[in-house]
């Protein structure tokens, strides 16, 4: 697709019409299934009287979608964005089917690992489609509106999916959206049509998947139980870490390793201190859990004006955009670690998330446009991958250390764990600008 003058592409331009229709819907498929399912989950596994692999329901999604991440990125390079991405989205299908019609607990966690894979193969060649055929001045815009397709769904995927459980059943949380796949897919059959190519395969890289997958989980498990197979987990998520992701990484070295580990580290923050809001706010303040809930939306409508902003200025400095959203979100996330230690008011909590979702939403696009702009045309699926991997790494491990701590010593003690993640990330993010500039 040949690139018209930048001044004259706007997100519903002919030639990029279908391909932003049909990325964000493809987004807000993902997201509202990842958000309306948390309220469907506790009715299935009472239904299907399987309490006691509950947590396996959320877990198998994350170890499959690790995996895929891996799978999709490689293969988006050989062979074009268009075969993992249909591909990921007929296995989601399968996931959902088999999750809406599972008969007992262990075909309904079998279902949802499934989904984890197919959500995982379909969510890298997004960014691939992205890195091929929107010009790089104009991703800010679109990065702007996938980060806003996750909004609408954290606002309401909830409640409908309540309410559908209540009313419906739980089963058509799951079977509800299978017919809404179709349209999304065909709206991007003209867009990938023309973005084959034909390389290697990568190989090796399936064991470090399944290592980083086992080792993450492994390493929870072990902190969670204060046991010594979190050593094992920890040498699992080394070998994983260390193959897939660019080199450097654990070192911050600037440039792309810096870039990518920015995205896990912001998250994690995020993801971590999100998780106890609303604990805190219930037990110490006793805040309803809607009221509760009221802080969590206020966080997601600030990153989601932060996106907003930083898209209206596309050919601004990604670097300065990823420094400043970085450390806003520091100032936010530490603010709530305050707020909880000396036990001021509970509702200063929302200013303080709605700064931590703003600066979020100002540092991830600009960290997914430098991403790429650091990345070859022939790495963009591995470095879309390798993204990927640190979202969902750097959310999972904050969320599972900081609720160790929770456990251990206390709301305080997770939310500082939180704090010092994004303080590290405000300090580190200077490094994301290209070494050879």
């Amino acid at each position: 697709m040949t690139a018209p003058d930048i001044q004259a592409v706007r997100p519903l331009a002919g030639p990029y019409r279908m391909a932003t229709v049909g990325i964000t819907f493809v987004v807000v498929l993902l997201a509202f299934e990842s958000m309306a399912v948390g309220t469907a989950m506790p009715v299935a596994a009472r239904d299907l009287h399987g309490l006691p692999l509950y947590a396996w329901a959320f877990s198998a999604v994350f170890i499959a979608g690790l995996v895929a991440n891996v799978v999709s990125g490689g293969w988006a390079d050989a062979r074009g964005p268009a075969q993992p991405l249909f591909t990921g989205l007929a296995v989601f299908v399968a996931g959902l089917l088999i999750a809406g019609t599972a008969p007992t607990m262990v075909w309904f966690v079998g279902g949802r690992a499934v989904q984890g894979f197919g959500s995982g193969l379909a969510s890298v060649p997004l960014y691939v489609i992205v890195a091929r055929v929107y010009p790089e001045e104009y991703r800010p815009k679109i990065f702007a509106a996938m980060a806003g397709a996750w909004v609408v769904p954290s606002l309401v995927g909830p409640s409908i999916g309540g309410l559908v459980a209540q009313h419906l059943g739980w089963r058509w949380v799951f079977l509800g959206i299978v017919p809404l796949v179709v349209p999304a897919a065909l709206a991007l059959v003209p867009t990938v049509s023309g973005l084959r190519t034909r390389g290697a395969m990568p190989r090796g890289r399936m064991l470090a998947a399944v290592a980083l997958s086992a080792g993450a989980a492994t390493l929870l498990w072990g902190i969670d139980h204060h046991s010594v197979i979190a050593v094992a987990g920890l040498a699992g998520l080394a070998y994983g870490v260390r193959t897939l992701m660019p080199r450097g990484l654990l070192l911050l070295r600037r440039g792309l390793p810096t870039a990518v580990a920015m995205r896990g580290l912001l998250l994690g923050a995020m993801s971590g201190t999100e998780a106890f809001i609303p604990l805190a706010l219930t037990t110490r303040y006793g805040f309803s859990p809607a009221t509760a809930g009221i802080v969590l939306t206020a966080g997601a409508l600030g990153w989601s004006a932060g996106s907003w902003w930083q898209g209206r200025f596309s050919g601004a400095s990604r670097v300065r955009f990823a420094v400043a959203g970085a450390a806003l979100h520091a100032i936010g996330v530490a603010a709530v670690a305050l707020f909880f230690s000396v036990h001021l008011s509970g509702w200063l909590t929302l200013p303080a998330w709605i700064v931590a979702g703003a600066g979020i939403g100002l540092a991830f696009p600009a960290l997914s446009v430098q991403v790429l702009s650091l990345s070859g045309p022939s790495a963009q699926g591995t470095s879309s991958s390798a993204m990927q991997i640190s979202d969902t790494l750097g959310s999972s491990l904050a969320v599972g250390i900081a609720g160790a701590l929770v456990n251990a010593a206390g709301l305080n003690a997770g939310a500082a764990c939180t704090a010092v993640i994004a303080i590290v990330a405000a300090l580190a993010a200077h490094r994301v600008e290209d070494p050879h500039a």
